[in-house]
């Protein structure tokens, strides 16, 4: 079975070396693609005040954080269910960043992971056109009337849902589904449903269209003329 790991944080800021710090991590089990229900999530004290401008985009006070534990009680436990498993980031660079240098401090193990960077990919997929979580959600009409502020555990739940799409849509995993692995197909079946909620009034198999921008038109054809027409595998 493989397993990954769906991962997001929210922080203090943006530059963990200017003193910023985490103060959210959550983090979703995948196996062959599919939920399992099985999630990581925790409010880290960060030690500091909280910019104006990050309680603007996550809503977490420096008041409210205060009676959780700080980043040195709380990583064991983090490590232990990431383990050494695959980790799909939404701009993992900052990400990692912050990760590391919050173990770094503590004297653990900097992160080794594979990683898959869906922004990274979501570049190479729609060259031109906006690839943050919200612009990947409406392009995949993932409902997004339950995220009025940043949290880094529905984020997961919604970068989930888009990673599925990225990789093809929902029949991922379907092949999973059989009896001789009742254990899987029980949970499988149990994430599918969760993760369907994400998706009502569209039928199972909806054939989807969206609008193309002139940057993107422009940015297919030099991809056709230079790696098809020109240096085709």
């Amino acid at each position: 079975m493989k397993r990954e790991i769906v991962l997001d944080t929210e922080t203090t800021g943006l530059d963990p070396k200017s003193g910023h710090r985490l103060v959210e991590i959550a983090a979703l089990e995948l196996v062959n693609h599919v939920p399992t229900g099985k999630h990581y999530h925790v409010y880290i004290n960060p030690g500091r005040d909280m910019p104006e401008q990050a309680f603007k985009v996550h809503g977490l006070s420096a008041d409210f954080l205060k009676d959780f534990s700080c980043f040195d009680k709380i990583y064991q436990e983090f490590v232990d269910f990431i383990q050494a498993d695959t980790l799909v980031i939404h701009n993992a660079p900052f990400d990692m960043g912050f990760l590391n240098f919050e173990l770094e401090a503590v004297n653990a193990t900097s992160l080794n992971n594979p990683v898959v960077d869906t922004l990274k990919l979501a570049r190479g997929m729609f060259p031109g056109s906006p690839a943050s979580l919200d612009a990947l959600c409406r392009r995949y009409k993932i409902d997004l009337s339950g995220r009025e502020k940043h949290g880094a555990l529905i984020d997961c739940e919604l970068l989930a849902a888009v990673y599925l799409e990225m990789l093809g849509g929902r029949q991922q995993g379907l092949g999973f589904l059989t009896s001789d692995k009742p254990a899987l197909a029980k949970t499988q079946a149990e994430a599918g449903a969760t993760l369907l909620s994400h998706y009502k009034n569209r039928p199972f198999q909806e054939a989807r269209a969206f609008p193309v921008s002139e940057a993107e038109l422009a940015a297919h054809t030099a991809f056709i003329d230079e790696k098809i027409k020109k240096k085709p595998v």
